[in-house]
């Protein structure tokens, strides 16, 4: 991808340019680097070219008596994709102290536009080339992921944007990456992240939290959060290890919280195996209010207030559908949404006993007549804006139930099920799962995929509905 310069440019300070051996310069026009934003159609800007990040190795320093400053200290393990001059990193603000590349000083670093950090190594880079980056930085997190708690607390949740408040990064969901965090905060403040566990060690009026996520990682899915938690351990039936971690004055629920084995149990019957090592919810309260009011943050899911039912069943579904198979632009935003929130139909279905034919389909075919603007979204490249959350949980849901009555249960969870078997802990497009489920079909869903992932206008009777639905077509009409 050809490298797009913006004219806006910020730099770091001439003093601390210097101190850390830093030159900064325009940069040549001849040289050939990885360049700015991968070209997703929605964030044009968003993760860079010309590397793939395979290991986050974050450091920091937090002082909740010292609220929104935050001393960093991030390792980039990455492989070349090309030859590279120079290559951008995404980081809103800070003061960067340091740049080093493979232990080397960068010849040269300068800021770009909102969140470029742009990087000029000592030598060029190879293709194919392994190399680490490794970017010290302190000051106010200023990126629209990092939430201050009430009591000088933090926590990151955020999509699309997160992990750029807090640590350098190739900020698309297109390159994941394992991740390590070491976190240290006064004594009596907690860290919680994703993944498993480390060592926690003390020293000089502070403690040290490891965190560990093994599996490959979205950049917006990763957090940290820092309070005065509340931790409960457990395991899963298959002992995979539970942390839930709740803030001063979050709900803590007991009985909502002894739901999570049988939340996962059933999410992996429909679904396959679990994806992560570990499992659980972090529940912070008192933050800015800005925040989500429940995010994806992979293997343990952030929430704010407190969680139930729903929720967990939500959040814990995109552990499959969009933690371990990742979008692979922000188009695909239906591959998460659709399927945690029919996942939530699904689990009254079973649960209750729910009819979703009568019940859930039948009232939300009711309900769109009396919007008019409910089928204008396409479900398949929506476009940007929090409104579309609403036309993926309810267009999308019933679309995946009109897809199930139209294939048929077997080849519907058997759809399901090969989707994550194929693309664990990878990516993967709207355009492959339609091209899937025609494979495990066996049938033609051209028609059905263009009125209801393509269209925005109410789908031909014969798609809105097939099978057991037709049964509820006020006209009369029979399936396909």
């Amino acid at each position: 991808m050809p490298a797009r310069w913006k004219r806006q440019r910020r730099t770091t300070t001439l003093a601390t340019a210097v101190a850390a051996g830093i030159v900064l310069t325009t940069l040549p026009a001849s040289a050939a680097p990885g360049g700015p934003g991968v070209g997703d159609p929605h964030y044009p800007d968003d993760g860079n070219s010309g590397y793939d990040v395979t290991q986050y190795d974050v450091r920091v320093n937090y002082d909740p008596a010292r609220p929104r400053h935050l001393e960093g200290d991030t390792t980039v393990q990455a492989v070349a994709a090309q030859d590279l001059d120079r290559f951008h990193l995404d980081l809103e603000g800070f003061q960067v102290t340091s740049v080093t590349v493979d232990g080397t000083p960068a010849r040269a670093v300068s800021r770009e536009g909102a969140h470029e950090l742009v990087i000029t190594p000592a030598r060029p880079l190879a293709e194919n080339a392994r190399f680490s980056v490794r970017v010290r930085y302190s000051g106010e997190p200023v990126g629209e992921g990092w939430h201050t708690l009430a009591d000088g607390g933090a926590n990151v949740s955020g999509e699309p944007h997160a992990a750029t408040a807090w640590y350098p990064a190739n900020d698309h969901p297109s390159d994941k990456a394992t991740f390590r965090l070491t976190a240290t905060v006064p004594d009596g403040w907690t860290v919680v992240g994703n993944g498993r566990p480390g060592a926690t060690t003390t020293g000089r009026g502070t403690t040290t939290f490891r965190w560990y996520e093994d599996r490959p990682m979205a950049t917006f899915l990763s957090t940290i959060a820092i309070d005065k938690f509340t931790v409960h351990t457990s395991e899963l039936s298959d002992g995979t290890p539970v942390v839930h971690a709740y803030s001063p004055g979050a709900t803590v629920d007991p009985e909502t919280e002894d739901l999570l084995p049988d939340v996962i149990d059933f999410l992996a019957s429909k679904f396959g195996p679990y994806p992560f090592s570990s499992a659980g919810a972090i529940v912070i309260a008192g933050d800015d209010g800005s925040g989500p009011f429940a995010l994806e943050t992979q293997s343990r899911p952030t929430y704010h207030g407190g969680f139930f039912d729903v929720s967990m069943v939500h959040e814990n579904t995109h552990q499959w559908f969009g933690d371990s198979v990742s979008l692979s632009d922000w188009r695909d935003g239906c591959l998460a949404e659709c399927f945690a929130q029919y996942a939530v139909q699904l689990w009254y279905e079973e649960k209750s006993g729910d009819d979703l034919d009568t019940g859930f389909y039948r009232s939300m075919v009711e309900e769109s007549r009396e919007d008019p603007d409910f089928w204008t979204t396409r479900l398949y490249d929506p476009g940007q804006g929090s409104e579309l959350a609403s036309a993926l949980y309810s267009k999308g849901s019933m679309m995946l139930h009109a897809l199930r009555r139209t294939v048929g249960d077997r080849a519907f969870f058997g759809t399901l099920k090969r989707w994550q078997r194929d693309h664990r802990y990878n990516n993967a497009s709207w355009p492959q799962f339609e091209a899937l489920v025609e494979e495990v079909s066996g049938e033609d869903l051209t028609g059905f995929f263009g009125a209801w992932a393509h269209g925005t206008t109410t789908p031909a009777r014969k798609y809105l509905f097939p099978g057991s639905l037709g049964s509820l077509d006020p006209d009369g009409a029979t399936a396909r």
